[in-house]
């Protein structure tokens, strides 16, 4: 098929499915999946809890609705959810910049630990790269909002994702996902084909699954030639291979093993210069930030490959009617590429990169209830890493260079216990902590020490100048309450402490500032929520909240006429965040319904210890300024409808709309990111009960243009005039045709 046939026949299909929508045409399937009851393991109880039972503000999907939804990565839940951004940085593929209720990061350097911790099965990732592949062949999606540190650790000051997999199954099942779609604008198509095959190996005894993956990205981009012309960009290839197996010696003993293996090569950024805060315009190409348009001379390249192996083991024990879980975890990951910095078809400023990562971690833990009175979850938990990265600049056509990065060893232990007490039928007290040692031991080689000196980090020709080390201990303490006002709702409350790491910058481009130790940033929260049923139709939930966070730690982002851009990590800063959230669903018939969600976030400085602002001093400018990711304002709205053709199936269609304000980049708020309104709309077949649907679908139809991130070029780059920015382009409007099939 080619694209213009791709174009003329999904636009015809494209407008009959909005025409449909706007006359509410959708399907019942769709409205008794996306209300189906969703059990959720966040709160690490043997057999987990109805996600409305559980006193947390958390937004879960199921296997079902994430596949009614078109969920491919976990951006693609981003602007459903309140106060929520799952962005990818944009300057390396796969990074996550998340950001929950105003904490978040903003740097690809791997040595900078999350606000929002995101695990895969039980296993935390260690470091930001290599988070936002494709997922697929999912049992379900959690994500906490709020700081989460008794029940898992550090580094999840904003929250945490929770990525589970599906098991192994005794029962014989087989499921395909076959997808192609394009930007119906002339460029390249992009496919995907997801596939997993499960059942007994061993009757009862031993069950196995092998789920696969491939896409196939010609491209979505156009990059304007200095010639004249375009060139199509973004071209990517990616699989993933997973075998599992399940074994069940007995009615008592479960093992599970996940083995995962995937490879993602393509392009470099779709690096956009467009004028920078400053009012200084990109002096080669300049462009609408609200618009696609880019230049560069570097088309650089991505290539990331990660390994990792599972091992969970349950055991029902008498004591406490309980379970002992135990999860072994092993990953190594890496990832190489180039970026045009400079953003511009000139040779100004291309940088390398180079991340390789190995982690080994295991939790063992007890869940059980005594005297059907209180819930007793504790457990140890070991974490280590090695971690090596290298950098290379190469500036004003490669006449000056720069070259370093770092390596670092890492280990972590933590101990942990939480209670869940019940006074009465209707009170419940809750209480937990957990205590972390954590060391982190660097060797650094500065770039400013290395310059017009090639060297690499990794392959271990560069002279490290900065060898450290550095120990934090803590102790991270909750308590709370949850009251059942009737068998339909339910309010909680609580206060939660929770850290994000400090350690070193391995990307130091300074000669004032070190490459550290930073200091660990503390988040303190209260919160009141509730949640209700609505006469068994729908749901509505909101919690307000009240974070204060010491010694905020910031990854200060800053243009430099000799290194292009200089990062500087500190902990600048204290402040304070009040936001409420609101989030809900209501099926008006049993063929119709409606969701939405409103998130409200309100952040200020109350002291700062570090010139925010760059005027040279410290004072009422950098109390004035806005917390970087933190937007004001986010809402979601849209409706699924049914319409039973006889009986020959259902037809669905699914509208939604979502908002999200702008908010600041940089610490200076010199680079902002866009506000986002964006609309995504699908109409959907399903054939033979279910087994077979067949959907069209837009996803970002408004056009919206989003970018990773807005890294401000300094007016001159050593004698050479450059200013405008690095402002990775993520897609816009996308529209495509699915195949699912469902033998399970």
């Amino acid at each position: 098929m080619t694209n213009k046939t791709f174009y003329k026949q999904t636009r015809g299909l494209l407008l009959s499915a909005l025409l449909m929508g706007s006359s509410s045409i959708a399907y019942a399937q769709a409205v008794s999946v996306l209300t189906d009851e969703v059990i959720v393991t966040a709160t690490k109880k043997a057999d987990g809890e109805n996600v409305q039972d559980v006193p947390l503000s958390i937004s879960a999907f199921g296997a079902d609705q994430l596949d009614a939804l078109q969920v491919r990565d976990i951006t693609s839940l981003s602007f459903r959810l309140p106060s929520v951004s799952l962005d990818d940085i944009g300057t390396t593929k796969g990074t996550a910049n998340f950001s929950i209720r105003g904490l978040g990061v903003n740097s690809s350097i791997p040595s900078i630990d999350p606000a929002v911790g995101v695990f895969v099965d039980g296993m935390y990732l260690g470091i930001n790269a290599g988070v936002i592949f494709d997922t697929f062949d999912l049992e379900s999606v959690e994500i906490l909002r709020g700081p989460q540190g008794v029940l898992f650790g550090r580094n999840v000051t904003g929250g945490a994702v929770l990525l589970n997999t599906a098991d192994p199954s005794f029962n014989p099942g087989v499921k395909g996902k076959f997808a192609v779609e394009s930007g119906l604008r002339g460029t390249g198509l992009n496919s995907y084909a997801m596939g997993s095959v499960t059942g007994a190996l061993v009757e009862d005894k031993i069950a196995a699954k092998l789920a696969l993956y491939y896409n196939k990205d010609d491209g979505w981009f156009d990059n304007i030639l200095p010639t004249g012309g375009t060139e199509t960009f973004g071209e990517s290839e990616t699989y993933i291979i997973r075998p599992s197996l399940k074994f069940t010696p007995s009615d008592s003993v479960e093992f599970i093993l996940k083995f995962e293996h995937g490879n993602s090569e393509g392009d470099g950024p779709a690096a956009q210069s467009h004028t920078n805060g400053s009012g200084v315009d990109g002096q080669i190409v300049n462009f609408d930030r609200e618009s696609f348009d880019f230049s560069i001379d570097e088309r650089g390249f991505n290539d990331a490959q990660w390994t990792h192996i599972i091992a969970e083991t349950n055991i029902d024990v008498a004591f406490g009617d309980g379970t002992i879980t135990n999860i072994f975890a092993w990953r190594e990951f890496s990832q190489f590429g180039s970026s045009d910095i400079d953003s511009s078809p000139a040779f100004l400023f291309h940088a390398d990169f180079g991340t390789e990562q190995d982690q080994i971690s295991n939790e063992l833990r007890y869940a059980g209830r005594f005297n059907d009175t209180f819930d007793l979850t504790a457990g140890l938990y070991y974490f280590s890493q090695n971690l090596a990265y290298d950098e290379g600049r190469r500036i004003l056509g490669g006449a000056l260079t720069q070259d370093g990065g770092g390596i670092q060893d890492h280990r972590s232990f933590g101990a942990f216990a939480q209670i869940d007490y019940d006074i009465s039928e209707r009170l419940s007290l809750n209480a937990g902590i957990r205590f972390t040692d954590e060391t982190k031991e660097v060797q650094v080689a500065s770039l400013i020490r290395n310059v017009n000196a090639q060297c690499n980090v990794i392959e271990g020709s560069c002279p490290f100048d900065f060898i450290d080390d550095i120990t934090f201990t803590n102790w991270a303490p909750t308590i709370g309450f949850g009251y059942e006002v009737n068998e339909d709702a339910r309010v909680y409350g609580h206060w939660k402490r929770a850290f994000r790491a400090g350690g070193y910058n391995f990307r130091n481009t300074s000669v004032v500032f070190n490459p550290g130790p930073f200091g660990d940033e503390r988040v303190d929260t209260f919160e009141l929520g509730f949640k209700t049923e609505l006469n068994g139709r729908g749901r509505i939930n909101g919690a307000v909240y009240l974070t204060q966070v010491n010694d905020l730690q910031r990854e200060i982002n800053l243009s430099d006429p000799i290194a292009g851009v200089v990062q500087i990590i500190q902990n600048t800063a204290d402040a304070e965040i009040f936001g409420f959230e609101i989030d809900g669903q209501y099926a008006f018939t049993d063929n119709f319904l409606l969701e939405g969600s409103i998130g409200f976030i309100d952040g200020d400085y109350t002291e700062v210890r570090f010139d925010l602002s760059g005027n040279g001093t410290i004072g009422p400018e950098d109390l004035a300024l806005d917390i970087p990711r933190l937007s004001p304002f986010t809402a979601n709205i849209g409706f699924i409808y049914d319409h039973e053709i006889g009986n020959f199936g259902v037809l669905t269609a699914r509208a939604n709309y979502s908002h999200r304000d702008r908010s600041a980049f940089t610490d200076n708020n010199l680079g902002t990111l866009n506000a986002a309104d964006r609309i995504d709309a699908s109409l959907s077949l399903s054939m033979n009960e279910g087994r077979t649907t067949l959907s069209l679908y837009g996803k970002n139809i408004t056009n919206d243009v989003q970018h990773g991130n807005d890294t401000q070029l300094p007016a001159l780059l050593g004698p050479m005039p450059t200013g405008g920015t690095f402002a990775p382009l993520a897609k816009g409007a996308v529209y495509g045709l699915e195949l699912l099939l469902n033998f399970n």
